[in-house]
């Protein structure tokens, strides 16, 4: 981050300390907002704003407390006297591999991250992590070999890495789920029919001509051509199918 000039809101004041140094910023702010009305600048650690993609991991100590709490700085709300700094990356260390080479067994993942079996179940990870994904689970999953549970209980992570910052095994958990659920997806997931004949389709040409014709419509004639398109109606059920598709 680097500092610039701070824009001025009139509301109530309240003292927090960015990195060390006191500012004080609007009560009803979160980290993310409160860091910008301070003067700083994000070039590293803030993506979608809205709790999805994990950038803007956030460590802080609430005053006369000596635990270490965090959170993402666009959902968490500043409070007084808080010490905060972000970790937009915590360095654990993601395993290298071709993808292409793995077959889908447990043992490749124990290969690859044999810190797996450090994990002593204390559950730190799980009351870390903002999404409230059961870390602890996970991990217990893939010791047992469950690689496709392990994948359907991290669904949820965003990669902020928080996890990782308060484990005493000293295990990169969300770099682990993440080879899990790539594993899943592509060994142990069946491949949807439709999306082979989507595919198919594709590189026989069938939808060519119509994006052709898109590209050179004008803006009015995209939006009225959108606005005319046929939809799946509410209450179509799973049944529904596009008009043109009757008969086939």
């Amino acid at each position: 981050m680097t500092e610039v000039k701070a824009v001025e809101i009139k509301a109530k004041l309240i003292p927090i300390y960015i990195m060390g140094k006191k500012y004080e910023v609007p009560e009803t702010l979160t980290i993310m907002k409160a860091i910008e009305y301070a003067g700083y600048q994000y070039i590293r650690g803030c993506g979608c704003r809205g709790g999805v993609c994990g950038a803007c991991s956030t460590v802080y100590r609430k005053p006369g407390s000596y635990k270490i709490m965090s959170g993402l700085a666009c959902q968490t709300v500043v409070e007084p006297e808080m010490y905060l700094t972000q970790i937009p990356f915590y360095p654990a260390i993601r395993s290298t591999y071709t993808f292409e080479k793995l077959t889908g067994k447990p043992e490749e993942v124990f290969d690859l991250y044999h810190e797996l079996f450090r994990c002593v179940a204390c559950n730190a990870c799980s009351k870390v992590c903002p999404m409230d994904v059961e870390v602890m689970d996970y991990i217990a999953a893939l010791k047992r070999g469950d690689i496709k549970a392990a994948a359907e209980i991290s669904f949820d992570c965003i990669q902020c890495g928080l996890c990782a910052s308060r484990c005493m095994g000293e295990l990169p958990q969300y770099h682990i789920a993440q080879l899990a659920r790539r594993i899943n997806g592509r060994y142990l997931t069946p491949q949807a029919e439709h999306l082979k004949t989507m595919v198919a389709n594709i590189e026989a040409g069938r939808y060519q001509e119509s994006l052709t014709g898109l590209k050179v419509m004008d803006i009015n004639m995209l939006k009225e051509t959108y606005t005319a398109r046929e939809m799946e109606p509410a209450t179509g059920g799973e049944d529904w199918i596009p008009k043109e598709n009757i008969g086939l």
